[in-house]
Parts: C-alpha cells; structure tokens; sequence
C-alpha cells in the first residue's frame, strides 16, 4: 500500500524542494532525513492528505459518543481545545482525521502540545502549512522517543527451524529478547549485535512465503508513533526506497 512508485517519486521530490530542513533535523536531531519524511509520506503523502473531519466534531464524536474509547478521547478533547486556545485557532476550523490526528505528521493534540516545534522560529508551530515545523516535530518525536544515530533498524535475517522459532514470535514490537536469545534459537544475521543487544523476532507474511526480521531500538521508535509492526516496517522500507530515490534525482 505504501512502496508504490508514486509515493516514492513525490517523497523524493519533497525531499529536494525541503533539503536544507531535512538536513538540518537530521544533523540537529540525530534523525535520519529519509525516516522522518517516511512517516510524513505513510501519514499524509507529504501533507497532501491531512483528512477533511473537522478535528473538534471527530473528538467530541469519539470522546463523548464512543463509550469503549471515552476516556482516552475525551482526555484529547480537552486538550485540543487547550492547544486550539494557545494557537490561536478558530475551534471549528482544522481539519484532520477521523480519530482527530492533526497536520503533515498526524498528531494528535496530546502529541502536539508535546512534541510539536517551532522549528523556523517564526513563532508558531504550524504542522499544517509550514514543512520544516512539521519535518522538525516528527524528527524530534523520534529523538524524544530515544532513536540511536548510526543504529539499525531492522534487519533480515535466516532461521534454521521455523518451528523452534514459533514460540519466540508475537505480535508486539516489545524488544523482550537478546540477540544472544536469538542466536541460541537458530536464528541468523548477514552483521553482527553485541550479545547483550535487546531485540525482538518478527514474521511477516509475503506472497512467496514467511519472511523473518530482528527488530532494533530503532524499530521500537517507530512503533512508538504507530504500535503496529507492519507499521514500522512500511516506514522503514519507505525511507530506503526515499533514500534511494532522492540521490538518484540529485544525479
């Protein structure tokens, strides 16, 4: 759904138009350029599609009307109307999705009191209009979140028994074993982790068969926006395909 050629081709053409923005949240953050815009292009295309729910109904919706998700929701509602308070927002005008998340990086209001930047001083943080606020607020979510700088993320790896792998394998990102865990298991990798590393095996299911993966800190960073690990994974894979795409386009 999302390594398609067209998001690909947009995310490396949003890259060259906002380089100098990319570049600096990498260097001041520590956050690869190509991940940060990954979520941005999993998220909203690059901001093309931020979602039309006008945010004060889909959280009054939710927080209200939606027993099961109340408290969470109407916790959101409370702090959307803060946030709209302290921007200066008109309550009925954003717009975003169903679940209420806001802007180029899909925040939600408890996200973007926290996380959100200013990051070209102009004293507003606008994750709607201003790319480099919301290339600098998704960079600084994940740093925040404890990415390690030179780190993988996620690396393939072979599996002697897939049946005494079975039990190791679930459907949370959690890193709740080590490299040495794995490796007792029958597990291979082409690189090697100290042994002491915390890591977590994933199974993801292709049309030509299973595929096996080590998760590393890093993935579980993703997982901190979106807890789904084909959530991470589509990110991950994205931002190499970006990479790729953008030196391409510079050639």
């Amino acid at each position: 759904l999302f390594l398609t050629p067209e998001r690909i081709q947009a995310g490396a053409r949003f890259w060259r138009d906002h380089a100098d923005w990319l570049a600096f949240a990498q260097r001041r953050l520590h956050v690869p350029a190509e991940v940060i815009l990954a979520i941005m292009g999993v998220e909203t295309f690059y901001g093309t599609r931020m979602g039309n729910y006008p945010v004060l109904d889909a959280l009054y919706t939710l927080g209200f009307l939606y027993p099961p998700r109340a408290d969470y929701f109407s916790r959101e509602f409370a702090r959307y109307v803060r946030l709209a308070q302290q921007q200066g927002w008109d309550l009925r005008s954003p717009k975003g999705s169903y679940a209420g998340a806001m802007g180029m990086g899909q925040f939600m209001p408890t996200s973007y009191l926290t996380w959100a930047q200013d990051f070209d001083g102009d004293g507003h943080k606008d994750l709607f209009s201003n790319a480099a606020d919301a290339i600098g607020s998704v960079g600084f979510y994940l740093a925040d979140h404890g990415w390690q700088e030179n780190s993988p993320v996620a690396l393939p790896a072979r599996i002697d028994d897939p049946a005494g792998v079975a039990s190791l394998i679930d459907d949370k990102p959690d890193l709740t074993q080590t490299w040495q865990q794995l490796q007792a298991a029958g597990v291979h990798l082409s690189q090697t982790l100290p042994a002491n590393t915390p890591v977590k095996l994933l199974r993801f299911q292709q049309a030509e068969g299973e595929e096996y993966w080590v998760a590393c800190q890093n993935f579980y960073v993703i997982t901190r926006y979106n807890r789904s690990p084909l959530y991470a994974m589509a990110v991950f894979q994205l931002s190499q395909e970006l990479y790729r795409a953008y030196h391409a386009l510079l050639r």
